[in-house]
């Protein structure tokens, strides 16, 4: 990672008014996942790290454009914030871009890597890398729009199509054309028929070493690597090759590995911030959401990992599980669940 590097991302978190920030946020981030990560997934991950940048989940232009709630909704406090998009149509992808843009999104993310039969069917998704040229053009005209930074996020490869012949002539085009930057790479193929979703985050192999040697054949893109990372230790064996990454399911299944990111892969110095105080500066925004009319299990759902190892953990769990959806459940649920992990 190239310290002391002016980027679109660059921001300076409160705590460090007046320090220009050392990394970009896209040195480290959370992956963008479908029903997982929600703005209220993301307020709780924001309390953990200041400097990580976070996605939204894919959302489709056809669902902004046309649907009835409020797809780009997103509280003040996640920013650095992306949104990922899921489309094909160079104009519906501006429009959207712009939209996004004006209401204060970090980034616009094209999701050209999820495998699933319903986003192929919608002409997105893992099935464009077989359409560089589209993704270019889509990328293009997002640029065109919006002064924040356009990227795409990928597979290494798709069904027959993944040599790294095929993987270079992507990114080159989609770099070229397009005029994209940062990339960041799931260094699995996809698989897009036979293979579940699920089954595509883990049976096709990961090759992180070609997404290394990717990085060396374009040293002047920003390119991050996604796909089984499940430790601080094993990203930052990867930022000696790379420039950032993306973590998923390790990040959510185990949140509480995110209050030491900060410290560990952004050099921010302090104290890594105690799991139960944590929880007790996320009252206020539960109370502000319930009085808004949001089921307190909404947000919780989101926080059963946080006391992985810990005594009592399971019983936090079971607490939550079994009253945050009762009618009237409020911050007493969580604070009573806490007394299990005090």
């Amino acid at each position: 990672m190239h310290e002391n590097k002016e980027t679109p991302h660059s921001h300076q978190s409160s705590e460090n008014i007046g320090v220009a920030p050392k990394y970009s946020p896209s040195r480290f981030s959370i992956a963008p996942m479908l029903d997982w990560t929600d703005r209220h997934c993301r307020y709780f991950h924001r309390l953990l790290t200041k400097e990580t940048l976070l996605y939204t989940e894919m959302v489709t232009t056809g669902a902004i454009i046309h649907g009835k709630g409020d797809y780009l909704a997103h509280n003040k406090e996640e920013h650095p914030v992306a949104l990922q998009l899921g489309a094909s149509d160079p104009a519906a992808l501006a429009h959207c871009a712009k939209l996004a843009e004006q209401r204060g999104y970090d980034e616009i993310n094209l999701n050209v890597g999820c495998p699933s039969g319903r986003v192929q069917n919608g002409m997105f998704g893992a099935c464009l890398m077989a359409q560089a040229a589209l993704v270019a053009d889509g990328i293009k005209a997002m640029r065109d729009v919006v002064s924040i930074p356009v990227t795409v996020k990928t597979r290494i490869g798709i069904d027959d199509q993944d040599s790294y012949e095929f993987l270079c002539d992507f990114i080159s085009t989609v770099a070229g054309r397009g005029e994209c930057a940062m990339f960041t790479l799931h260094a699995r193929k996809a698989w897009l028929s036979g293979l579940s979703p699920k089954e595509n985050r883990e049976v096709p192999p990961l090759d992180y070493p070609r997404v290394y040697q990717l990085k060396r054949d374009f040293p002047a893109l920003t390119i991050a690597i996604n796909g089984g990372v499940k430790t601080l230790e094993e990203a930052q064996q990867h930022l000696q090759h790379l420039d950032g990454v993306m973590m998923g399911r390790e990040a959510y299944q185990n949140p509480g590995i995110l209050a030491r990111v900060d410290n560990e892969l952004f050099g921010v110095q302090g104290a890594v911030k105690d799991s139960v105080a944590i929880i007790e500066s996320l009252y206020p925004y539960i109370e502000r959401e319930l009085s808004n009319g949001t089921y307190l299990g909404h947000i919780t759902r989101h926080i059963l990992g946080l006391f992985q190892g810990v005594p009592g953990a399971r019983q936090w769990r079971r607490h939550l599980s079994e009253n945050a959806h009762k009618p009237g459940a409020d911050v007493q649920v969580v604070e009573q669940a806490l007394d299990w992990v005090r």
